[in-house]
């Protein structure tokens, strides 16, 4: 099911608050108001697990402002298909690519009721471009870009963005199949934006708390290899300094200090030929 915001909608019927839920806890992580106390309670034992995993929100925002930033500033893109928004809060994907070029054009799409609750009186636009929303899930590709294009020209580059989505899909070659027919839909010089949390051994923490979210919230999630997270990559050009993780990526580190702590939450943008 896919549909445009409208007053009519009673989405928040649709709102499940007797369980935690990922972009609620996210919302939480960062510092956010659209959260519920079973959310709260669930990412502070979360965070009891693996104390550093509010940090992975952190640095997947500031990869989603830095890649947003390059892709419009310095590689001219002017539209973007973010799939998997989550729910708003600051420095959103429009509010970063218009505020360089307010003629951008952004669909966001999701399939969270209370992200929708939330999309229009939050998710504006400038007067120069234009911002929508969509509710569908990341597998309704079909239903996904025939409403887009209703917002954006696929004869022009546009930059999927698939940001801490592609982990709700189990299988991998499913989620592999999904990342491919966007790409395929999408013209020569558009970018995939792509981050993912990763298994490492040197983060066992990071397995105890998705296995704790398994069990408790929902939806579930699906760690991968760093080598998993780049095939999704695979036949596009990888963007220096490649798929690393989040908190590292075209960060400025100043003279003399250290480059961030690493994070599980590993992405990268790379351009279609």
């Amino acid at each position: 099911m896919l549909w445009p915001v409208t007053e009519n909608e009673h989405v928040r019927d649709r709102i499940d608050t007797s369980r935690p839920h990922t972009a609620r806890i996210w919302n939480y992580w960062l510092g956010g108001k659209d959260n519920y106390p079973v959310d709260r309670e669930a990412g502070d034992q979360i965070r009891g697990i693996h104390p550093g995993i509010g940090d992975y929100a952190l640095a997947d925002r500031q990869f989603l402002g830095r890649a947003v930033h390059h892709l419009v500033a310095d590689l001219g893109i002017r539209q973007f298909l973010d799939v998997g928004t989550g729910l708003p809060s600051a420095d959103n994907t429009h509010e970063v690519a218009q505020g360089v070029a307010p003629e951008s054009r952004i669909v966001y799409v999701d399939n969270d009721p209370l992200v929708l609750a939330h999309a229009r009186a939050l998710l504006t636009s400038t007067p120069q471009g234009r911002t929508d929303y969509l509710d569908a899930d990341l597998r309704d590709v079909d239903a996904i870009l025939e409403r887009a294009s209703e917002t954006l020209d696929f004869k022009q580059p546009v930059a999927l963005m698939l940001l801490g989505v592609v982990i709700f899909v189990e299988d991998h070659e499913e989620s592999y199949a999904v990342v491919r027919r966007l790409m395929d839909a999408l013209p020569s010089g558009s970018h995939l934006v792509l981050s993912h949390t990763i298994t490492s051994p040197s983060m066992p923490d990071v397995d105890a708390a998705v296995a704790f979210w398994n069990e408790h919230g929902t939806p579930r999630l699906t760690q991968r290899t760093p080598r998993e997270v780049e095939s999704y990559f695979d036949g596009l050009e990888l963007l220096p300094p490649g798929v690393v993780s989040c908190s590292r990526w075209r960060v400025e580190v100043p003279e003399g200090r250290p480059e961030p702590e690493e994070v599980a939450m590993f992405g990268g943008v790379a351009r279609k030929p």
